[in-house]
C-alpha cells in the first residue's frame, strides 16, 4: 500500500484522463522556440517580441488542449495560453529557467527568477515540472550539485502538496553530440541510471518525465532508420525498454524530445510491444514544430488553421498509439485501490 496525501493525488488527476493516461501537450519552450520563430521570420532573435511569444503559445493551447489531457506551460510567456485553454485540460508549470548555466561545465540548471511554487500554484497550476541534464556518467561533484538541486525542489513541492515531475535529459559528458550510433549505444545506461537515482524517496519525485531508453533511428527495421546503421535489433530494443522501466516504482511518462510524430508514435509502438507500464507522454515539438514556418511565413490566422488541421490530427494519432499502449499513472502502485490517502 502506497501513501498519498489527497491532494496530490487529485493535483495529479488533474492532468490525466479518466483512464489514468496522461496524454498532455508541451509547449513551454522558450528559448528555442524564439530562435526557430526568428529563423523562420528571417530575423534576428532580439526581434521576436513577447506579444509574438505569448501569441503563438497561446494559439497552440488554444486549439490542442481540447484533445490533450493537460498543458505543460512556463510563467514567462505561457499565463495567457493557460487561460486560453480547454477548460478539460489540466496544468503543468514549468519552474526552471530556460536552458543551463554556459558559464562553467555540466549543464548546471537553475530556477526561475521571482518565482517559487506557491507563486506558480497561485497562477492555477496542478503540477510543477523541472527539466535537467542529467548523466550518471558525469563527474561526480556535478552530479552532487544536482542532487542537492532536486532535493531542494522536492521539499519546496511537498510543503506546497504540489505534485513534482521530473524531466531529465541524457547528454554526453565530453559534449560530443547525442545524435551519433555511439551514443545511442550508451543511451540505456544514461536514462536507467537517472531513473534509478531519482525514484529514491530522499527527491519527493511524483512523477518522472523521461525519455526512451533507445534511439529509433538505430534499431533495425525500423522506419526512422534512415541510414542502415545499427545499435539494437528490435528484441533487444524492448528488452532495453523493460530493462529500464523495471529499475523505477514511481509513475514514468515519455517525452518526444523534438522528433517528429511519426518517429516519436513508432517509439511508443516499440514500448507497447514490450509491454513497458508507462503513464503517457508529455509531447511539444513533435505536434506543433511544423507550425512555427507557418506562423513565421504567414502569421497567426495560418498557425491556427494549420493546427486546427495537421495539429489535431498529430494529437489524435498520438492518443491513438496511447489508447492501446499506456497504463493508468497509477498502475505504477499496483492499481488505484493500492494508494492510501492521507
Amino acid at each position: 500500500m502506497t501513501t498519498m496525501t489527497s491532494a496530490k493525488f487529485e493535483r495529479i488527476n488533474r492532468v490525466a484522463d479518466k483512464r489514468g493516461i496522461i496524454a498532455a501537450a508541451a509547449m513551454d519552450q522558450r528559448g528555442s522556440l524564439k530562435k526557430s520563430i526568428a529563423q523562420a521570420k528571417g530575423v534576428d532573435q532580439n526581434a521576436i517580441t513577447d506579444a509574438m511569444m505569448e501569441e503563438f503559445k497561446s494559439a497552440v493551447s488554444r486549439v490542442l488542449t481540447p484533445h490533450a489531457s493537460a498543458i505543460l506551460l512556463d510563467p514567462q510567456w505561457g499565463v495567457p495560453a493557460m487561460k486560453a485553454r480547454a477548460k478539460s485540460a489540466g496544468l503543468l508549470v514549468a519552474y526552471e529557467e530556460s536552458g543551463y548555466d554556459v558559464t562553467g561545465p555540466g549543464r548546471i540548471p537553475f530556477l526561475l527568477t521571482d518565482w517559487n511554487v506557491a507563486k506558480i500554484r497561485e497562477i492555477g497550476a496542478d503540477c510543477i515540472k523541472i527539466l535537467m541534464y542529467y548523466t550518471p556518467f558525469e563527474k561526480a561533484d556535478v552530479n552532487r550539485k544536482k542532487h542537492d538541486w532536486t532535493r531542494m525542489i522536492g521539499e519546496e513541492c511537498e510543503r506546497e502538496q504540489m505534485p513534482f515531475f521530473l524531466e531529465c535529459v541524457a547528454y554526453d559528458e565530453n559534449e560530443q553530440g547525442e545524435k551519433s550510433l555511439a551514443f545511442a549505444q550508451k543511451k540505456p545506461a544514461a536514462v536507467e541510471g537517472y531513473m534509478r537515482e531519482f525514484s529514491k524517496p530522499e527527491y519527493k519525485v511524483d512523477v518522472l518525465k523521461a525519455e526512451v531508453p533507445i534511439d529509433i533511428a538505430y534499431v533495425k527495421g525500423s522506419k526512422a532508420n534512415k541510414t542502415g546503421e545499427v545499435a539494437y535489433d528490435r528484441e533487444q530494443a524492448k528488452d532495453l525498454f523493460r530493462n529500464v522501466a523495471a529499475v523505477t516504482k514511481l509513475p514514468f511518462i515519455y517525452l518526444s524530445a523534438g522528433v517528429d510524430d511519426d518517429v516519436f508514435r513508432e517509439t511508443l509502438e516499440l514500448a507497447g510491444e514490450a509491454g513497458v507500464n508507462f503513464a503517457g507522454v508529455l509531447c511539444g515539438r513533435a505536434t506543433w514544430k511544423e507550425g512555427v514556418p507557418v506562423y513565421g511565413k504567414q502569421g497567426l490566422k495560418a498557425l491556427e488553421d494549420w493546427l486546427s488541421d495537421r495539429g489535431v490530427k498529430n494529437i489524435q494519432a498520438l492518443n491513438a498509439v496511447l489508447d492501446h499502449t499506456a497504463k493508468p499513472w497509477w498502475n505504477a502502485y499496483g492499481g488505484k485501490d493500492k494508494i492510501k490517502l492521507a
